[in-house]
């Protein structure tokens, strides 16, 4: 058993007026290799400065805009192709590892099955590039109850499906455990079923999105032992809000994460 590769999402985290360099000293010297980001911001260079600047890596960002118009609707397909081609030219100049993915929210009239495929046709115009590039595509799964309504890729077996017929070792899922936790549980079961067709995780507490911590009700201590039994070989980046000091909530989840 390995000890899992920790990561922060940077956009979530961040402490109000506290600069970008000092956090990331802080995030290093916790012990994390690695910080994510959302997107490709305005000050984007800076952020990869800063990261290389503390021996961080970037973990993720998204790979694509517009979460609820997606993949799964084919008259975006040459658009995402573009935003994906760039975005996967970018990951690799850069070391990133994974760009996220999604399938976009459910559409008038058209059916379960039809989405998947259409979401299985965009994915496949852009695995060759990814595969080239040694740079995973994610598509992430959110939950549509309380944080995202309408999304379509809401269930690990919808995810799964659509991965599974894409069949590319570069083409995985971004299993957000506090999403999955909100629309199925059964975490540990499902992510040791699944675990070659994860390329990421998220975490956070539920309910709430904060600190995974007593006051919530996923036992983060067991997912992140069945994670490391398992030789996950990706990032498990952390994504919550913290409640109080993000330092210290910070700190309390990489020392929790690791004596899993």
């Amino acid at each position: 058993m390995k000890p899992i590769q920790q990561s922060v999402c940077y956009p979530m985290i961040k402490p109000v007026d506290y600069p970008m360099d000092k956090f990331f000293a802080e995030a290093r010297r916790i012990g994390y290799p690695a910080v994510e980001m959302w997107g490709r911001e305005a000050n984007f260079d800076e952020v990869c400065q800063l990261a290389k600047k503390h021996g961080l890596a970037i973990a993720s960002m998204c790979g694509h805009g517009t979460l609820p118009d997606g993949l799964n609707r084919r008259e975006n397909h040459a658009r995402i192709a573009g935003e994906l081609k760039e975005s996967i030219a970018i990951a690799k100049e850069r070391g990133i590892r994974g760009l996220i993915c999604f399938s976009g929210n459910r559409n008038p009239g058209q059916s379960e099955e039809d989405a998947i495929a259409a979401t299985v046709e965009s994915l496949k115009k852009s695995a060759p590039l990814a595969e080239k590039a040694g740079v995973n595509l994610n598509m992430e799964l959110l939950n549509s109850k309380v944080d995202h309504a309408g999304y379509q890729c809401d269930r690990s077996a919808w995810g799964l499906e659509v991965v599974k017929r894409v069949n590319s070792p570069n083409v995985k899922l971004l299993f957000d455990i506090y999403h999955m936790q909100i629309m199925e549980g059964d975490i540990i079961r499902t992510l040791r079923d699944n675990l070659k067709w994860i390329g990421h995780f998220h975490t956070a507490g539920n309910p709430g999105r904060n600190d995974i911590d007593d006051d919530q009700e996923l036992n983060y201590r067991g997912i992140c032992r069945a994670i490391a039994k398992a030789d996950y070989a990706f990032y498990v980046g952390h994504e919550f809000k913290p409640k109080g000091d993000p330092i210290q909530a910070l700190r309390q989840t990489y020392e929790l994460c690791q004596a899993g």
